[in-house]
């Protein structure tokens, strides 16, 4: 076996496709770099991420899928599963030996397991969206910290950049220490210092406005007041809401 590691990034995975027709590899899986490789069951190769590589397998494949379905391919790799790299390659083989977009085609292995990952970061991506509360620090950020299952800030930045455009905000993934950062014009790709960063881990809060104080507590007392006890049913409310979403809910702490 073969292993091609690759710097986790798109153009990198995408060199590596390269790469695997060009030296005419058949047993070869892809690694993110980050990963440990068994190096007594086969070779290792680092990937060099090559942009006109990249690009010639993006045109081949944009030209059989389209560039929505081919969007969606690379989406995957978002769920950082450590062998999806392997279902793609295997998705692209497939796609360029029929020539067809295959999407659609659940009877293959490797579409079916593209197909169910694709469904597993939607939902994260709505329970980001929904699930994520901001507070008001005293400097008039709002910031959010979240540590959701897949890496989804690329997919819910467009959403809050929409909805929140007149706040400067920071939602910040603890999970994979890396934020988005909008400033009220672009949305950017920040990293934290290192005690900030343990400071919310422990449960710290980041000098909050007062008036965010206020607010919270206002938010409690309408959460508080609007449940009905005798119809409480944990069960659906842990379906909805996943207990591993509770940490950074205002109304649950």
């Amino acid at each position: 076996m073969i292993y091609l590691i690759y710097d986790n990034t798109f153009e990198g995975f995408l060199t590596a496709v390269y790469d695997v027709y060009e030296l005419k590899l058949e047993k070869v899986a892809i690694r993110k770099s980050n990963l440990e490789i068994p190096q007594l069951f086969g070779e290792t190769i680092d990937v060099v991420t090559d942009k006109n590589k990249a690009k010639r397998v993006a045109d081949k494949l944009i030209l059989i899928l389209g560039k929505q379905s081919f969007q969606s391919l690379l989406k995957v790799l978002l769920s950082e599963l450590e062998t999806i790299e392997d279902s793609i390659l295997n998705f692209i083989r497939y796609t360029i030996k029929t020539n067809n977009n295959v999407f659609n085609d659940f009877g293959h292995p490797a579409v079916l397991k593209i197909q169910q990952t694709l469904k597993k970061l939607s939902r994260e991506r709505h329970r980001m969206n929904a699930f994520v509360r901001f507070k008001l620090a005293n400097d008039g950020l709002y910031y959010a910290f979240i540590e959701p299952d897949f890496d989804v800030l690329p997919l819910i930045s467009s959403h809050f950049k929409s909805r929140y455009a007149d706040q400067k905000w920071l939602i910040y993934d603890l999970k994979r220490n890396k934020g988005i950062f909008y400033d009220l014009n672009n949305v950017e790709v920040v990293k934290l210092e290192e005690n900030t960063k343990r400071g919310a881990r422990e449960g710290l809060d980041i000098n909050l406005n007062t008036s965010e104080i206020e607010f919270q507590k206002l938010w409690k007392c309408y959460f508080k007041s609007t449940n009905i006890a005798s119809r409480k049913n944990i069960k659906l409310h842990l379906q909805h809401i996943p207990k591993r979403y509770w940490k950074y809910l205002i109304e649950k702490n």
